[in-house]
């Protein structure tokens, strides 16, 4: 099940200017609703190169200890391509190498990566494979943590969307992504490591704020950027594109004046039947499409388990009769409007009810384990 709406924005309103790329595939996505703006040949099979390592970066930081030390092994010195440079036996912390893996594209740092947090390089990949799964990444399939050209290792504009919005709401990530320049000690020589980020747009583009180059002789060249404007962040994917810092402004320019961020209900709003909505919701919308945006109660049944832990139904929130998204509605006054707010956004596992979230993970983790 795909973790994002599909919804065809540009034929649900008036249209808008149109847009051309240099790259074979693109994909353009609002972060916090997961909608895919703009897309170009966005389910095609493709190979992505060190893209690859936004799906290593994001495993790596849920899955492991930021603080342990890792130690390098033969196989992660030897890895060709790109490379930090790390010695055999080496040891440095799982958080400097993440860095190394997202600023400098580092292939030895992915394999260290990859042996640390999965036991071995088979078993992180493993564990990209599954989440992949879970991220309703359905035309993607990893084979290694690094990027290099293998056969059944490829992925999608859209699936590379998906999973870039997912790692962005990670801070960790977001940090690591938007560094330009970072200085990590060095144990063997007298002087440190002085990594700058290979990510030009970080330069090139007011509001940048990551992500990810990616270049081989097959793929040719790959990037994933982001930005944030008026408190909007959008993100572009492309895959093979010759031209591709001149590309992703104009991806980008196109989305912020496109589809700038609606703001369509507020946590706490007052609905029918003595409601209230338990989260905000925003969307990007055209100013033609936010008229077209119609809201229906949908209650949930009283002997349901959601009804009795507090859910009592749903805000759907349709566009031009196509839900974007739904809400929990809870009790007015119910104590679970007095936790933190959350931004209820299209992935689908964020905008269920509280018990199906729960439900969806457990049977995620059962089936992990079945296949183990």
């Amino acid at each position: 099940m795909s973790n994002c709406f599909s919804v065809d924005l540009k034929k649900a309103g008036a249209a808008t200017e149109s847009i051309q790329t240099h790259a074979q595939a693109a994909a353009l996505i609002d972060v916090t609703s997961g909608v895919v703006i703009y897309s170009k040949l966005g389910d095609k099979q493709m190979r992505i190169a060190s893209l690859t390592k936004v799906m290593t970066a994001i495993v790596a930081i849920e899955q492991g200890d930021l603080s342990d030390s890792v130690t390098t092994s033969k196989r992660a010195a030897g890895r060709e391509g790109s490379s930090i440079y790390l010695k055999l036996g080496e040891q440095m912390s799982l958080q400097h190498l993440l860095f190394g893996l997202m600023l400098r594209s580092g292939n030895d740092a992915a394999t260290a990566i990859a042996e640390h947090v999965g036991g071995t390089e088979e078993g992180f990949v493993y564990l990209m494979n599954q989440k992949a799964e879970m991220l309703g990444m359905l035309n993607s399939h990893f084979m290694n943590p690094h990027g290099l050209d293998v056969k059944d290792h490829y992925s999608t504009a859209n699936d590379m969307a998906i999973l870039t919005a997912y790692a962005l709401k990670n801070p960790i990530f977001q940090e690591i992504v938007q560094t330009k320049i970072k200085k990590v000690p060095n144990p063997n020589e007298s002087w440190g490591y002085i990594w700058t980020n290979k990510n030009k747009m970080l330069s090139l583009y007011p509001g940048s704020d990551g992500v990810k180059t990616g270049y081989t002789k097959l793929s040719l060249r790959c990037l994933i950027s982001s930005a944030t404007r008026d408190g909007q962040q959008l993100a572009v994917v492309t895959l093979n594109d010759s031209d591709d810092w001149a590309d992703h402004s104009r991806l980008l320019n196109y989305g912020f004046k496109n589809f700038p961020i609606g703001h369509l209900v507020d946590k706490g709003e007052p609905v029918e039947n003595g409601l209230a909505t338990l989260q905000a919701f925003n969307y990007p919308l055209t100013p033609e499409q936010s008229k077209l945006i119609t809201r229906s109660v949908k209650l949930n049944d009283p002997a349901s388990l959601s009804y009795r832990l507090g859910t009592k139904g749903i805000l759907q929130l349709s566009l031009s009769n196509k839900i974007i998204g739904t809400v929990p509605l809870v009790t007015q006054g119910s104590p679970l409007l007095d936790k933190q707010n959350a931004q209820a956004f299209s992935f689908q596992q964020s905008i269920a009810a509280p018990e199906a979230a729960f439900v969806d993970n457990w049977h995620f983790f059962v089936h992990a384990l079945f296949n183990l």
